[in-house]
This record gives structure tokens, sequence and C-alpha cells, in this order.
């Protein structure tokens, strides 16, 4: 009956978007922030117990506080707003309802590797139309990211993750991993809140200078 009510819960919420969107006049382009994991989905857990679905929740809401202060806010959206679990095909079905132009997935990494430690961004190798604007956009961000926060490169990647491949033909989609949460200094930087404000910043503010373009 939970997942029932779930789902039923989804349908209503991605009709209302639908409606407010058929509402709309304005060719501002929109853009899916993907919060990865969530509910009992934890995600990667770091050495101090810190979870990745609460560190990428955080940023996204991060995202969202800043977007509202800028003087022409973007058309921003969340896959979840709150810690709950959005299975995979949810995610991507809302981004198609919703007709978006940026896809951009948040997680954390995990390594056995203690001193494994940057940032990688992926996008999928089955995009053709998008595929060059995923490519820029994931060099873009991890650019900015890599500058503001003063983390290692790890470079853009191809993937074949789920998220990825199903908006592949829809819209720019690009996965973030924002550092490795297995690595002592990356999780305590990290789990600062000042840091998720520079990081979310960051984000926000390479996003917004990409749809300038």
């Amino acid at each position: 009956m939970k997942n029932l009510l779930k789902n039923v819960s989804f349908v209503i919420l991605v009709l209302k978007m639908c409606f407010i969107l058929g509402q709309e006049t304005s060719a501002q382009k929109r853009i899916i922030i993907d919060v990865g994991h969530g509910g009992k989905d934890t995600g990667a857990i770091g050495i101090n117990n810190i979870q990745e679905k609460d560190v990428v929740l955080s940023i996204a809401n991060e995202i969202l506080r800043l977007n509202n202060d800028l003087e022409k806010p973007l058309d921003i959206y969340l896959t979840r707003y709150k810690d709950t679990l959005i299975s995979l095909s949810d995610r991507t079905k809302l981004t198609k309802a919703l007709n978006a132009d940026l896809f951009v997935s948040l997680h954390c990494n995990h390594s056995d590797n203690p001193d494994a430690r940057g940032i990688e961004v992926y996008a999928s190798r089955k995009q053709e139309k998008f595929s060059k604007a995923s490519v820029f956009m994931g060099y873009q961000i991890e650019s900015a990211l890599c500058e503001a926060i003063g983390y290692d490169s790890r470079g853009v990647k191809f993937a074949n993750f789920q998220v990825l491949r199903e908006t592949a033909d829809y819209c720019t989609a690009i996965l973030i991993e924002l550092g490795f949460l297995s690595n002592w200094d990356e999780e305590s930087y990290i789990s600062d809140n000042h840091n998720i404000e520079r990081i979310a910043l960051s984000i926000l503010l390479s996003i917004q200078k990409s749809i300038e373009l």
C-alpha cells in the first residue's frame, strides 16, 4: 500500500508540473537537478558515517536557495526535495514530463582505496544529438568546481548509468561525483556547511553561464 501511495503521489506531482508548464509562455531553459539516492538507499557512507543521500540533498537545496537570490532565477526543479526514495525510472520520467533542457545528477564517490580523491563527471555514450553539449557542460562544471574548492580533476568520462541512458535522447545530461566520502580530507570538507554553499554556488554559476551561451 505504501508503494502504491508513493507512486500515486509521484504521478500527481508530474501532472501538477505539466499543468503549470502548460500555463507558461516563457522560453526559459529548464534544469533538473537529480538528487541521488534517498530514503532507504543511503548511497555511499563516509568514514564518519556521513551519508551520500544527505550530502547531495544539502547541496541541491543550497542550489535552490542561491538560485532564488539571483536577479533572474533559473527554472530549476529537483527530483526529490526531502529524504525520500524515488526510482531511477521515475527520475527520468519526470525529466521528460517537464521537457527539461539540462539534467544534472548529484552523487558522491567511494573507494576501497582511502587515498582516492577528486571530482569526476559522466556523460552517456548513447547520446548523439546532445553528446557534445553534455561533454562541454561536464568539463565546465568540473573545472569550476576544482578551481573553487581545490579538488583534483578525474576528468569527464562515459558510462551507461540508467539516469543518463534514459535522458540521452531528450536533453543535455551529466552525472557528477562530488569527491570521495571514503577520503578523510574530502569527507571532512563536504561535511562543512560553508563548503556545501561553495560547491552549490559553483554548480549554479556554471549552469547559468552555460545556458547563457
